[in-house]
């Protein structure tokens, strides 16, 4: 099953590690310094231009790859529970 997150970028669910609120995590000081650390590697992949509300991160043969989201986490949560739309 697919998660679409936003801008006609969907993300296999079996690869998805976490969805996260980008305005309740980006506080902490662990949660900025891996996204610095994924965007300052070329693994963040931005969806959107507009103001970003979540980012899913998700692993694939050992590869990390952060997904930056205009969707907020509670919208990508209930397209989780209703097949990934």
């Amino acid at each position: 099953m697919y998660l679409h997150i936003g801008n006609n970028y969907s993300v296999d669910t079996r690869e998805i590690i976490g969805v996260f609120d980008i305005e309740n995590t980006t506080v902490e000081k662990c949660t900025k310094i891996l996204l610095e650390r994924a965007e300052k590697e070329r693994h963040c992949v931005y969806t959107t231009y507009e103001m970003p509300k979540s980012f899913i991160i998700t692993v694939k043969n050992g590869t990390e790859k952060v997904y930056i989201s205009q969707l907020s986490a509670a919208t990508l949560r209930k397209r989780l529970e209703n097949g990934g739309f």
